[in-house]
């Protein structure tokens, strides 16, 4: 059996966080659960012992408030193992109509508050020369979306932080895994949790809103949020995890078009690009 480790997750209070928390709980592993209520954190943990948790309330956003957090944790639990950022949200709107506080806000949780809690977090692991951090991105970190460029956005900024922060950690024993779901039955598109709002621009209406785009697949997604805290408890436990996890079926269908797509004009341009080569 492994040694019990210890999880600090961000955006514990629903979705996907939610269940990470509990596949790890129930998995025998202890868990910093963070999120924005304490209230909420209080729900989904209801009934675990003691020993096994303890809630933080933490706005990514807020760089003191990560770095308290990390510290919390170390003083109830002596280490971090796991480190899951998963707070983020989606704002989703045509990106000449979006404002530019918006844009500011949709970067400000889900890229600078992911790097105030691993910049937190990291020196923990570093110590212990040993660690795994899991950042949620999502297929809109793979690939375009209308109607959704500034949270693709986000997520594009979330891949290339993760591909070069595991090559700089690596020589601590640290792992670093981006994770990549597809639609999960979650309320990301609860009206209450994403963000539609912004100017109204005639010429996009023909098309249609973006809301009704994207409304239609609300608790329709075909990805079981239980399962993937599950896959995640066990790529926690993987001696070499993957560097980039696809979740769901239709993640893998997607990503993969996208890339062969890629493939193909990179092919198709081999000549033109080859030909920009300096002579030595």
């Amino acid at each position: 059996m492994s040694k019990s480790k210890v999880w600090f997750v961000t955006g514990s209070s629903r979705g996907i966080g939610a269940q990470i928390v509990k596949a790890a709980l129930a998995a025998g592993d202890r868990v910093v659960a963070t999120g924005r209520k304490l209230s909420q954190l209080q729900e989904v943990c209801n009934g675990v012992p003691a020993d096994q948790i303890e809630l933080v309330e933490l706005d990514v956003t807020n760089e003191a408030q990560a770095e308290a957090a990390a510290q919390a944790a170390v003083r109830r639990f002596g280490r971090i193992d796991v480190l899951v950022n998963n707070a983020a949200y989606g704002h989703f709107c045509n990106f000449e109509e979006i404002t530019t506080t918006d844009i500011d806000h949709q970067f400000a949780t889900n890229v600078f508050g992911l790097m105030h809690v691993t910049r937190a977090v990291l020196p923990v692991m570093r110590k212990q020369r040993s660690g795994h951090i899991f950042n949620v991105s999502s297929i809109a970190g793979a690939l375009g979306f209308t109607g959704a460029s500034i949270y693709c956005a986000t997520k594009y900024a979330v891949e290339g932080l993760s591909a070069s922060l595991d090559m700089e950690v690596a020589r601590f024993g640290i792992k670093v895994t981006v994770v990549e779901p597809g639609f999960f039955r979650t309320d990301f598109l609860d009206a209450k949790s994403i963000k539609y709002d912004g100017k109204v621009i005639e010429d996009y209406l023909a098309a249609g809103t973006v809301k009704d785009m994207y409304a239609g697949y609300h608790q329709k997604q075909p990805g079981d949020p239980v399962k993937l805290g599950a896959a995640m408890v066990q790529i926690a436990n993987m001696p070499e995890p993957p560097k980039q996890f696809l979740a769901g079926s239709d993640a893998i269908a997607m990503v993969t078009n996208a890339l062969e797509t890629r493939l193909a004009g990179i092919r198709r341009f081999e000549q033109l690009s080859c030909s920009t080569d300096g002579e030595f």
